[in-house]
């Protein structure tokens, strides 16, 4: 992977908003490129080779399993975004890993010790992290109050809402979604189960919200959808 294209995925990318373009070189000179497919999984490593992933293109499924071997889906991620070990201290979840969603999904890799010594010399990309690790964490906190006060109607409109707000493109007064996630996916999120998640679309389709196949989603009436 040439420098110049390195430079160009860190420097839209983010985190090195407002960042010097000499300190994203730097960033380059310790940066791996990997491109990886639909189905294949990153690891976070272990230890002082703990790494944080940069997403530069395409979608990846944040992913726990629970003692029983149950796969939980954590988090859905839409480029630009970050994943890994996200505190930096060589201990990563040691049951999480991510997998790619889309093929050509594009990953920036730096390894935790030398990601930590680059913030040390930009304090506009450590306050970039911050905000971005904050954002997340907010994220967080607002999917818990899903779980504890809505149904699993209004989680999966909820999540219909910020997927097409992220990820959606507007055609006319229709939202249009590529659907890269299977009715297991979407119930793992959230939190129901996968006949949940095909009766609730389908109730969808019947009011005329949306119609779904295995390649898009097309939201009726874009303004219901805001």
């Amino acid at each position: 992977m040439s420098q110049e294209i390195k430079f160009v995925y860190l420097k839209n990318h983010p985190l090195f908003a407002n960042v010097c373009d000499q300190k994203i070189r730097d960033a380059c000179s310790l940066a791996k490129i990997r491109t990886v497919y639909r189905g294949e999984t990153l690891d976070y490593g272990s230890g002082d080779y703990t790494k944080l992933y940069l997403l530069v293109k395409g979608k990846i499924k944040i992913t726990d399993m629970d003692e029983m071997d149950n796969e939980l889906i954590k988090d859905i991620l839409t480029a630009p975004d970050i994943f890994g070990d996200l505190g930096l201290e060589g201990k990563p979840s040691g049951d999480e890993y991510a997998e790619a969603l889309t093929a050509n999904t594009i990953t920036c890799i730096f390894n935790v010790p030398d990601f930590r010594k680059l913030m040390q010399d930009s304090p506009m990309m450590a306050l970039n992290y911050a905000n971005t690790v904050n954002d997340k964490l907010k994220k967080l906190q607002t999917r818990h109050s899903d779980l504890v006060f809505r149904d699993a109607k209004s989680r999966l409109i909820r999540f219909i809402k910020n997927w097409a707000r992220t990820d959606g493109s507007r055609i006319g007064d229709k939202i249009i979604l590529n659907n890269y996630l299977t009715h297991s996916d979407i119930a793992g999120v959230i939190a129901t189960s996968r006949q949940s998640v095909n009766m609730l679309l389908n109730e969808l389709r019947d009011s005329g919200l949306l119609l779904y196949n295995r390649k898009h989603i097309e939201l009726n009436d874009a303004r219901s959808w805001n």
